[in-house]
């Protein structure tokens, strides 16, 4: 049984695997089409993976192009660890048309919850307006709304929207979830379908866009959902680009609906430079990039060891997902 993935990847797990793994094939990929067994390259052809483990490091070096054109070839394919949380990309849907088993990431769930909660607590605190009176040398008072006083709205509830939920509660803010199905959970006040949004964004502080990108999702927040918003309320997309009208948006934050925006996916990525986004004074901007804690590459060697001891014992996999999840 042949194992693909990227050599750093394998020199991060390879002592952990080593016990249960000893019989795999394991090729690693070294460049745009190259490939080593044991530090040894291989034609091309010798590559045929059962398994493969996309991560975040062959995406930064160029490798993820070999890695997937392997997986789309090969003949054996079984199962696909992806460092992705969602699996709108279309490729996912030509993998798993193949018969592909394919688990999705929750290892940056961590980084991108203290990502959303940062922001909020940043903006909600008058910290701006306390660096402004310490730069003019003015001693006045700064009164602010406490976060425990605000209240949250969250789209979408995988394992991102629970560790957000989490840190929402600790500080005691109340907080509505907005899920495929309705029902109770233990950090949400509410837990709704989409079609309760015209009533809950009235009386959100902050909005957390934290879904996936379907046919139901896409262009989310448009007009109508900006002109529901409370006044001053804060928008924070961290699910994909494509869930915001960026042109509502805009009309909506000339409205203070909403009062300020932050930004970490877009619909084109990377941010054009005559996009009007990167100078608007309400809007923060970061490139992709709330994933980027130093825990993140961790948790997702953890999990990808679990799954592998998994998927070779018969048993259960974490996080598989559903072909609902890419539209098959």
């Amino acid at each position: 049984m042949q194992l693909l993935l990227s050599a750093a990847a394998l020199d991060r797990v390879k002592d952990r695997i080593a016990p249960f793994a000893d019989d795999l094939d394991i090729v690693t990929v070294e460049g745009p089409d190259s490939f080593a067994r044991d530090g040894v390259a291989i034609p091309p052809e010798e590559v045929d993976p059962d398994l493969a483990w996309t991560t975040l490091d062959a995406y930064a070096g160029g490798q993820m192009g070999a890695l997937i054109g392997r997986i789309l070839k090969g003949t054996r394919m079984h199962w696909l660890q992806t460092f992705n949380a969602g699996l709108d990309a279309p490729i996912f849907k030509s993998i798993m048309a193949k018969g592909v088993r394919i688990s999705k990431s929750n290892a940056q769930a961590v980084a991108i919850a203290e990502y959303v909660v940062g922001h909020a607590v940043s903006l909600i605190l008058p910290i701006d307006e306390q660096r402004q009176a310490q730069a003019q040398k003015t001693w006045r008072m700064t009164p602010y709304r406490e976060v425990s006083q605000t209240r949250w709205c969250l789209i979408g509830y995988g394992s991102i929207g629970r560790e957000i939920a989490k840190r929402a509660k600790a500080f005691g803010a109340p907080l509505d979830v907005v899920r495929r199905a309705a029902g109770a959970d233990e950090y949400a006040d509410s837990v709704s379908t989409m079609d309760a949004l015209p009533t809950l964004l009235p009386k959100a502080d902050v909005v957390v866009l934290a879904c996936a990108l379907t046919d139901e999702t896409r262009g989310m927040a448009d007009a109508a959902f900006f002109s529901a918003l409370k006044p001053g309320a804060i928008l924070i997309n961290i699910g994909r680009g494509g869930l915001v009208d960026e042109d509502a948006l805009r009309v909506g934050l000339d409205t203070d609906q909403p009062g300020r925006a932050v930004l970490d996916v877009f619909a084109v990525e990377p941010l054009p430079q005559d996009s009007w986004i990167w100078e608007h004074p309400k809007v923060r901007v970061s490139a992709h990039t709330s994933n980027s804690g130093q825990g993140t590459v961790g948790r997702g060697d953890d999990l990808f060891v679990a799954n592998l001891e998994r998927f070779l014992k018969g048993e259960p996999l974490l996080n598989e997902a559903h072909p609902s999840e890419v539209g098959l």
